[in-house]
């Protein structure tokens, strides 16, 4: 952690940004229905997966787990994420996942997600997801399990696809920050997701798209950390932290980003950050110097 120790001896607290009124930004907002799971990679703290099987309605319910991201043509039921969800006591866990859109696109694909109670995104490149599932019976299939309260979850590229603006979707390199795919599946409106924040130094790259695109709320969330959406309002849990990029408070508060830690929660609808012990004070904003 010594990159994260010597970046927050650079940091310095200001003054808590003022509310906007709604009408002065685009809505940022959760599902209105069921639960999300957001994770920034490198899932090592076993309560995450916990709090996700929880949000399912327990161990012995039917979980998908949708490893196509990670690029290979076929995968194993020893597949990591599976695996992992097995560990923990997960019961009835089905391994879906197809590079064709027509596939993607039939009732019979779907069944298991119809089925299930939760579905796990795991790792890779996020726009292969945009590719095989984006716009499909399967995109739908995934709406109307939040319908029925079920939970998605995933991690690092399962969490950037979760945004509705697709952050390092460029087919050449992840590098790129505004790609060739600029859309997600938009369980979150108006935002864009980071992932592996500081583990990987990428705490200045969301600067690029939020400046671009200022009606977007950035979250770049650090590896074993996650960020649980409950309607318009997340909780941070795990091991690291995540950082907030709003263009549109930026005048109240100076800077350009801040961290939240566990425990701390975000209302996304008045794009306010809360500690539990100071509920309802706005947290104090911490600015990076140039």
């Amino acid at each position: 952690m010594r990159h994260l120790n010597i970046l927050l001896l650079l940091l310095v607290a200001v003054s808590p940004a003022i509310s906007q009124g709604p009408d002065s930004r685009d809505p940022v907002v959760g599902p209105e229905r069921g639960s999300l799971v957001i994770v920034g990679g490198n899932l090592q703290d076993e309560r995450i997966l916990e709090r996700f099987l929880a949000l399912a309605g327990g161990s012995d319910q039917p979980i998908v787990v949708i490893p196509t991201a990670a690029g290979a043509e076929r995968y194993t039921p020893s597949w990591p994420a599976l695996l992992a969800l097995k560990d923990i006591g997960a019961s009835d866990v089905t391994l879906l996942h197809t590079n064709d859109r027509d596939e993607a696109d039939s009732k019979d694909f779907v069944a298991p997600i119809e089925r299930a109670r939760g579905v796990w995104f795991s790792g890779g490149r996020q726009w292969r997801l945009a590719d095989s599932y984006l716009g499909t019976r399967t995109e739908q299939a995934l709406w109307d399990l939040l319908d029925r309260d079920g939970v998605i979850g995933g991690s690092s590229a399962g969490a950037t696809i979760q945004g509705s603006y697709l952050a390092r979707g460029d087919t050449k390199t992840n590098t790129i920050m505004m790609g060739d795919h600029e859309e997600g599946f938009g369980f979150l409106e108006n935002v864009a997701i980071d992932q592996h924040l500081l583990r990987r130094n990428r705490h200045f790259d969301l600067l690029e798209i939020i400046r671009k695109r200022p009606e977007l709320l950035g979250l770049g969330i650090d590896e074993d950390t996650a960020i649980v959406v409950r309607g318009d309002r997340f909780e941070v849990m795990g091991r690291g932290y995540v950082a907030i990029y709003d263009a549109k408070s930026r005048i109240d508060s100076g800077g350009e980003f801040y961290f939240l830690s566990p425990g701390d929660t975000f209302d996304l609808a008045e794009r306010k950050a809360y500690r539990p012990s100071r509920r309802p004070e706005p947290l104090e904003r911490v600015v990076p110097v140039n």
